[in-house]
């Protein structure tokens, strides 16, 4: 567990942890989508649910990964995970923070990531994020992370929503 200020700790996921994770995600992917793709959105959330979100535990674990949350007092704020891509990387996922608790230290989360990254000697860390998430976009750039490609899925996954443009980032560590 590590502490990002004094309210707000990371621990891993617990199984009593899903339902609050899956209204994070829920709510913060509802908030993301524009008006003309909220059926796509809601398409995707669901897909999404299925698939990676209310199985936790046997995805990351499947992927050689980990989840965690970001607690504030005994209310789950934020979440984080990490699963590998392959030898000597790992792929930053559902790095997802309350929107009431935003702009309070807690997007530390990405150097907590970093730092497991280091301590299981990866030497690689990527993520992606789509054109709607501006903030995350400025806060990967300011972090170091340097811009690998760009992309447009055809087709929704767990990861994205078909048709909008993903941008993916890789930070050596």
């Amino acid at each position: 567990m590590i502490g990002l200020a004094a309210e707000i700790t990371i621990r891993p996921f617990a199984p009593g942890d899903a339902p609050r994770v899956r209204e994070l995600f829920v709510t913060i992917n509802r908030e993301l989508a524009p008006a003309h793709l909220r059926d796509t959105f809601e398409a995707y959330i669901a897909r999404a649910l299925t698939e990676e979100i209310d199985r936790i535990d046997e995805y990351y674990r499947e992927r050689f990964g980990r989840f965690w949350v970001a607690v504030c007092g005994d209310r789950i704020v934020g979440t984080v995970g990490l699963e590998q891509t392959q030898e000597g990387a790992m792929e930053l996922r559902r790095m997802y923070v309350d929107s009431a608790q935003r702009r309070r230290g807690i997007a530390r989360m990405l150097r907590f990531a970093e730092g497991e990254c280091r301590r299981r000697g990866i030497r690689r860390l990527e993520l992606s994020t789509a054109e709607l998430q501006s903030a995350a976009l400025a806060f990967y750039r300011s972090s170091g992370y340097r811009q690998a490609g760009v992309t447009v899925a055809s087709e929704a996954s767990n990861k994205t929503v078909g048709g909008i443009r993903r941008y993916h980032f890789e930070k050596s560590l």
